[in-house]
């Protein structure tokens, strides 16, 4: 990174500027990703649980490359290394779908972007996340991108597990915590009670889908039910793939993205 640009390839440069919005007393910060001006087809990407918008920083410099804005963002108490407000122990699903509806609103009010043409794209809880929320705005969502996402967190949940932390899911604690991790108990009773399938059924729009056989955090089942549940989905299923794809998986499945929003045939 030098003088706001990022070098993708040869004779390829993608400008990044950050921006910025509220929700609520809290500010999010992020960065857009462009290769060209004029107002740009937008897509907004979010990282995963504990995580950082530097998880998906080469999402967004591909997409730019393709000729899309695209956004990225850190959540509210969304991660150890967030430049967003908010406290890890306030952070819920529900309070990361209020911010992604924050940040959705902030691009549709922007000059440079089509505020006809705004898809989602999600990594595992980011994943969850933008799946509730294109359920909730629906039309508003020309696209809906997700890799491994963590619908079994409702499930986990019902079990008392978050991740390598335990608690009693009859009588949960004010905190919920394994170092680095400390939530709050709402993190759990936001979702305990939640069937995701029924929540995500309402999004009718184009899906695509991509999940890895070898997740051992995301169980592929998940993946496999949700293909099921939407109506217009594109599933691929990248075999040996763990969670939070690496190399040739990561190339498979930006390929995927490719396909998908041109609107070729996937393997």
């Amino acid at each position: 990174m030098n003088n706001g640009t990022t070098k993708v390839h040869e004779d390829m440069e993608i400008a990044r500027q950050p921006f910025s919005c509220q929700r609520g007393s809290l500010t999010i910060r992020g960065y857009v990703f462009r290769k060209k001006p004029g107002s740009l087809p937008a897509i907004i990407i979010c990282h995963g649980f504990m995580t950082s918008q530097r998880m998906v920083r080469h999402y967004a410099e591909f997409l730019a490359g393709l000729g899309w804005a695209a956004f990225t963002f850190d959540f509210c108490g969304g991660g150890i290394r967030s430049i967003s407000d908010g406290k890890q122990e306030e952070m819920t699903v529900l309070t990361e779908v209020e911010d992604l509806k924050a940040v959705i609103d902030h691009v549709n009010q922007r000059n440079d972007v089509d505020p006809k043409n705004i898809s989602l794209m999600g990594c595992s809880q980011g994943g969850l996340v933008c799946a509730l929320t294109a359920a909730r705005l629906r039309d508003g969502i020309k696209n809906l991108i997700l890799f491994y996402p963590a619908f079994c967190i409702p499930d986990h949940a019902r079990r008392g597990r978050m991740l390598f932390a335990r608690f009693d899911p009859e009588n949960i604690p004010e905190i919920i915590s394994h170092f680095p991790m400390k939530l709050g108990g709402d993190y759990a009773k936001a979702v305990i009670n939640m069937n995701i399938y029924d929540e995500i059924r309402g999004y009718e729009g184009p899906v695509l889908l991509v999940h890895g056989t070898c997740d051992r955090i995301v169980n592929v089942s998940y993946a496999r039910h949700a293909r099921e549940v939407y109506r217009k989905c594109r599933y691929l299923e990248i075999e040996g793939a763990g969670h939070m794809f690496t190399r040739e998986y990561d190339r498979k499945a930006m390929k995927a993205i490719e396909d998908f929003l041109y609107g070729t045939t996937l393997p």
